[in-house]
């Protein structure tokens, strides 16, 4: 599924206070014509690389404190370190949630966030707070976690 593939949908992962560059979505080329936003596009390019990723994560653990299963709907939910910090990247914007759903392909629930450069690595432990409890989450890529090179698609 789209998730699975790392894809981005709009109103999710594809906001107004993420630049192209930070959703994964940079050109090699920037077209000479105009067009809206060129200037905050071309400023966004010469900072160099982005602070912060679009990461797909996995849920490690689904019980609560009850013993029932929990299944994330991706509805903002905090990204939180182990600590139990909420994650705010240099421009104030908080880590949350943006997608959640089951990964058949992979076998897992995954959840699609925006991440600091500095916790994108594969494997790295965080939480998330949903209905007040924390569950164990761990980032699995910033692209996608089933067949990242589409061959599987090309035949």
């Amino acid at each position: 599924g789209r998730l699975e593939k790392g894809y981005r949908l709009m109103g999710a992962e594809l906001e107004s206070e993420y630049n192209p560059l930070e959703v994964g979505l940079a050109r090699p080329r920037v077209k000479a014509a105009d067009f809206i936003g060129r200037e905050a596009y071309l400023e966004a390019r010469q900072k160099g690389e982005p602070e912060i990723a679009v990461c797909t994560l996995t849920v490690e653990d689904h019980t609560d404190g009850r013993g029932r299963q929990r299944y994330m709907q991706g509805g903002n939910e905090p990204i939180l370190t182990l600590d139990g910090d909420r994650i705010v990247d240099s421009h104030g914007r908080v880590s949350r949630v943006t997608s959640a759903g089951p990964g058949p392909s992979v076998d897992r629930f995954l959840l699609m966030s925006h991440l600091p450069l500095e916790l994108t690595t594969p494997g790295t432990e965080l939480q998330v707070m949903y209905m007040n409890e924390f569950y164990p989450v761990k980032v699995a890529s910033t692209g996608a976690v089933f067949d990242p090179d589409d061959s599987r698609m090309k035949g």
